[in-house]
């Protein structure tokens, strides 16, 4: 039995990492064959640590990290900190780490491990985002992490001795949008609370002035929390499926984040939008030197082919957010769609499963 300590923190690390597992066969899946990659793949594979316990069984549920912010962080760092040395301990007994996204988190992890365990193999897979800000991470993913799996490839310029994996979206996605009409209009608001909490108001706004039908899409994980977390969702269809809601819309109002370049994958019209607290959004602009925030305008940009999209940050006109639905080209977007996807090139999990047993 092969074992492999995983570090997914996140919602979107948890189904990147579902695509992983598919391939690799771990204990407790319920699946009887891994995926054909070329590799043999006949061991068994067990997975223990941090990720969504749909996934297994792991030491602490990846939920209890799901915050937002500066502020929200505050009350987890004791737990965080517990969570590193019991990790740390358990590094001894693995055959390989995997850390998935979260550097915040998975760079002590890593250190502390590399402390304890000096010649254990620590994979990263989806690096810090050092290209946008705290550029010093990079002197520490060099000093702790022993392969290094980027999913953007304009990356190669910063990880020169990483590996262009592929991205994880395109195991992810695999329709895209058509040519019909759908009389549908997708709100995406974020997968976490704050996040939520801070479009839900603009969302109502905009719902009232939009004369077709509005689906909400809401992560499956907060289906029993909808009043709570979502407040007055009247007028609005809840889906717990963001993809399939992307496919079946003309257009789309989406929080900031991996939705962003999904719906951008996918080719379905949107504009991205983006509040936080004002101090919050007043730090992370001291530190943050990019042109976009979106991924796929910050994708299109290194490539020198313009924007992609718009983005709106922090303060919302809701009649030029009208007037941005109205006026959107589907047929232009399903075509830079395709360029994106040319860029991206291919899924990333096959070979973030060679990395692991090879």
């Amino acid at each position: 039995m092969n074992r492999i300590l995983v570090s997914a923190l996140e919602p979107s690390a948890n189904l990147h990492l579902k695509e992983i597992l598919k391939r690799l066969n771990p204990k407790g899946l319920g699946l009887k064959e891994g995926l054909d990659i070329g590799i043999s793949s006949s061991k068994d594979y067990e997975i223990t640590g941090i990720f969504d316990k749909s996934l297994g069984n792991p030491i602490l549920d990846s939920n209890e990290f799901n915050v937002m912010g500066f502020f929200d962080v505050l009350p987890k760092i004791n737990l965080a900190k517990k969570a590193i040395e019991t990790l740390s301990d358990m590094a001894g007994e693995v055959d390989k780490v995997l850390l998935i996204d979260a550097p915040s988190f998975n760079l002590r992890l890593a250190k502390k491990i590399k402390q304890k365990h000096p010649q254990k193999e620590i994979i990263y897979y989806i690096l810090p985002k050092v290209w946008a800000w705290k550029k010093g991470r990079i002197k520490e993913v060099n000093a702790y992490i022993d392969k290094k799996a980027y999913i953007f490839p304009f990356e190669k310029e910063i990880w020169r001795d990483g590996i262009y994996v592929g991205n994880p979206l395109l195991d992810e996605i695999k329709t895209y949008r058509d040519e019909k009409t759908y009389g549908n209009i997708a709100f995406l608001p974020g997968s976490r609370k704050s996040e939520i909490k801070a479009l839900m108001s603009v969302f109502r706004e905009l719902r009232k002035k939009i004369d077709k039908k509005a689906l909400l899409a809401v992560p499956e994980i907060y289906k029993d929390k909808i009043d709570e977390i979502y407040g007055d969702v009247k007028g609005f269809e809840i889906v717990f499926d963001a993809k399939e809601a992307l496919l079946k819309s003309d257009f789309a109002y989406i929080c900031s984040g991996t939705a962003t370049l999904e719906a951008a994958i996918i080719g379905t019209p949107f504009v991205l939008m983006y509040k936080a607290r004002e101090i919050e959004y007043l730090i992370a602009k001291t530190f943050v030197k990019l042109n976009y925030v979106g991924l796929a305008n910050i994708i299109f940009e290194h490539e020198g082919l313009g924007e992609f999209h718009k983005e709106y940050l922090q303060t919302f006109d809701i009649e030029r957010l009208i007037e941005d639905m109205k006026n959107s080209d589907l047929k232009d977007f399903r075509e830079k769609s395709k360029t994106l996807r040319e860029i991206l090139k291919y899924g990333s999990a096959d070979n973030v499963v060679k990395l692991l047993i090879g």
